[in-house]
């Protein structure tokens, strides 16, 4: 039985070690994609609080189709360079946004996220995800979240 989840008071540092620590124990010598993209998404929203969305976008013939996820319904496709996700994964870098209504193209597949951090999954020099994180409140997301979740991408890279 799992029950991966950080203390209230856990430090975010600390936070990221476990999630990255789980993320590992969870997707080690699991072939199946698609059973890790899913048990990442259940991670992320049980070590990260104050999000509305949680989860992945896949690269399916040339544009973003969704994976994986916990939150609300989502967009199913997001063409490359539009968006916060179509950004990330045509410029393959991370998109850390305080204010998604102040992104240039930003989709609202949720009226009530405010803030974003989507980081690009990527192997062999080329992305083949994104992780995408909403949340509700302006400005949710920070440098320390950016580095984690870009550690985590590059856990994953080769097990989704």
């Amino acid at each position: 039985m799992y029950d991966f989840r950080p203390a209230a008071d856990c430090p975010k540092p600390e936070a990221y070690r476990q999630l990255l620590e789980a993320a590992e124990a969870l997707t080690a010598g699991e072939a199946d994609g698609v059973a890790n993209m899913a048990n990442i998404a259940a991670l992320l929203w049980e070590f990260l609080p104050d999000m509305n969305w949680a989860g992945f976008y896949r690269m399916v013939d040339g544009e973003l189709v969704l994976g994986p996820f916990v939150g609300r319904p989502a967009c199913i496709r997001i063409p490359l360079g539009k968006g916060v996700c179509g950004v990330a994964a045509a410029e393959a870098t991370t998109q850390l946004v305080a204010d998604v209504h102040a992104f240039p193209g930003h989709i609202a597949c949720d009226a009530v996220t405010n803030s974003e951090l989507v980081v690009p999954v990527i192997r062999n020099g080329e992305v083949v995800a994104v992780i995408d994180l909403d949340s509700p409140s302006k400005a949710r997301f920070d440098e320390e979240d950016r580095a984690g979740i870009e550690r985590l991408a590059e856990l994953i890279s080769e097990r989704i």
